[in-house]
């Protein structure tokens, strides 16, 4: 027996000594220092999203999406989920404590040690122990696995992370919601532009269709001037009702972020042509690591990982547990309460390791260490990303803004031209196909208008988003 406990013994230790290596290698780029060489470390982000939306209508809308919003909701639960698992992490580290009553009625076969022995022997005094014997016990019993090797810490600190991504996922729910909230409402806004303009070049179109008529009337025109101009006006009402469509569909999606069934969306329509919210300003690169919930989230799951690693290997080491139990036990339950002739205990300890089923840990620990690689690189992508995102939307912040600006110069050129065209028209020295190219490109240059003003809203949300705004 002492040789083969010191084979055991030599087993043991040469298993913890075989322990596998925890370092994972991924290539890493250095983020870079700065956006389009600016180095000012203000940056919208940092701003609440009230702040940067000033608007009442669009606050109170916001404040709707925050409070009935599913998606957030469904994200507040998982952070109830991973608080969960972490007090089971917790709970795991201490002992186990349950009582226990436990009535039983045994028989022992009579070829056996126990029935031999019970047959001879006396339960009391001038009376043989029963075949059927009873035996009842009350008691307390406790098992511990004693930490020795950081497994279970290192289970509860991982959980702990993964409860903090979790609310860095809410947060990051929020910054969603809150720009598409934005977003959908900027459409809607640019969508009754649009209606506007649509709807005032379809009287306009109206008043020199009943010209056009009247000059076919008076001989000064003919039926294909008629029909050339009722055919661009009959045009102007399906591109109007088209824009209704979309104002129903946007208006839909919006109910749908707010967590209601449809109904009418009050929105500021002189809102597109006011200015951006604040000045632009995106700060330094490394500020959006302290300030996106994604990337936050992204680093704590790189944590939980490392520590489920660290875990995974602790359990090619020898565990340690102590089991315990105190009570009363007696054959009557008339004697199960006598101290101390009732009174039973136990105090077990046992040291076990892994010898020959070695390969499911080996699976489990490399299952683990290729989750931290995974985790790794997905950091590593919601950086990449994250940069990415933010130099788009200053790009097309710029872009626009000089769209714009060129664009309301052409509207006022080619408004200007539809007056020329009708002049010139009346006094036959344009054609009527002149008067048509003109009201077409002032409509087009109108709406294209509205379009450059939304897309530089959109961007400058977008932006916003980018850097982390939206979820303080």
């Amino acid at each position: 027996m002492k040789k083969w406990f010191k084979y055991i013994v030599i087993g043991l230790v040469a298993g913890a000594c075989k322990l596998p290596q925890t370092q994972v290698s991924v290539q890493e780029k250095a983020l870079p220092e700065t956006f389009k060489g600016s180095a000012d470390t203000s940056h919208i982000g940092n701003l609440s999203w009230r702040n940067y939306f000033s608007d009442p209508s669009l606050q109170a809308l916001i404040d709707t999406a925050l409070v009935n919003n599913l998606d957030k909701k469904m994200a507040l639960e998982r952070i109830q989920m991973a608080q969960a698992q972490v007090l089971a992490a917790k709970g795991a580290m201490l002992p186990t404590l349950s009582g226990n009553f436990s009535p039983a009625l045994r028989r022992y076969g009579y070829y056996t040690m126990d029935g031999v022995g019970n047959a001879t022997t006396d339960i009391l005094p001038g009376k043989r122990v029963p075949v059927d014997l009873p035996d009842f016990y009350i008691g307390l019993q406790s098992t511990w696995e004693i930490d020795a090797w950081k497994k279970l810490s290192n289970r509860k600190k991982s959980a702990y992370q993964q409860f903090l991504a979790s609310v860095e996922g809410v947060n990051y729910v929020q910054t969603q919601l809150v720009a598409e909230v934005a977003s959908a409402y900027f459409e809607l806004v640019a969508l009754d532009h649009e209606l506007t303009v649509l709807s005032e070049t379809v009287r306009n179109q109206e008043e020199v269709l009943d010209v056009i008529r009247a000059q076919k009337e008076a001989a000064r025109a003919n039926e294909l001037v008629v029909q050339q101009f009722k055919a661009q006006q009959l045009n102007t009402q399906t591109l109007e009702r088209q824009v209704k469509q979309e104002i129903s569909e946007v208006e839909n999606r919006l109910n749908i972020l707010l967590g209601r069934y449809p109904q009418p969306i009050v929105r500021s329509k002189d809102l597109l042509f006011r200015g951006l919210p604040k000045d632009i300003s995106a700060g330094i690169p490394v500020q959006v690591l302290h300030n996106r919930p994604d990337i936050k989230a992204a680093a704590l799951e790189v944590e939980s990982k490392r520590l489920d690693v660290l875990s995974a290997r602790a359990e090619f080491l020898p565990s340690i547990q102590l089991s315990a139990g105190i009570g009363y036990q007696a054959f009557n339950p008339k004697y199960l309460l006598e101290t101390p002739t009732s009174l039973a205990y136990s105090l077990v300890g046992g040291l076990t390791a892994p010898l020959l089923n070695r390969k499911a840990i080996e699976a489990r620990f490399s299952t683990a260490k290729s989750s931290q690689v995974l985790a790794l690189l997905d950091y590593h992508q919601a950086l990449l990303n994250g940069y990415t995102e933010v130099l788009n939307e200053l790009n097309r912040i710029e872009a626009y803004k000089e769209i714009s600006d060129l664009k309301n110069e052409e509207a006022q050129v080619l408004q200007l031209s539809v007056q020329t065209s009708n002049e010139l028209y009346m006094a036959a020295k344009a054609t009527y196909l002149e008067v048509l190219v003109a009201q077409q490109n002032a409509l087009q240059a109108q709406l294209d208008r509205v379009e450059a003003y939304k897309r530089q809203w959109l961007s400058s949300i977008s932006l916003y988003k980018a850097l982390g705004g939206g979820w303080k």
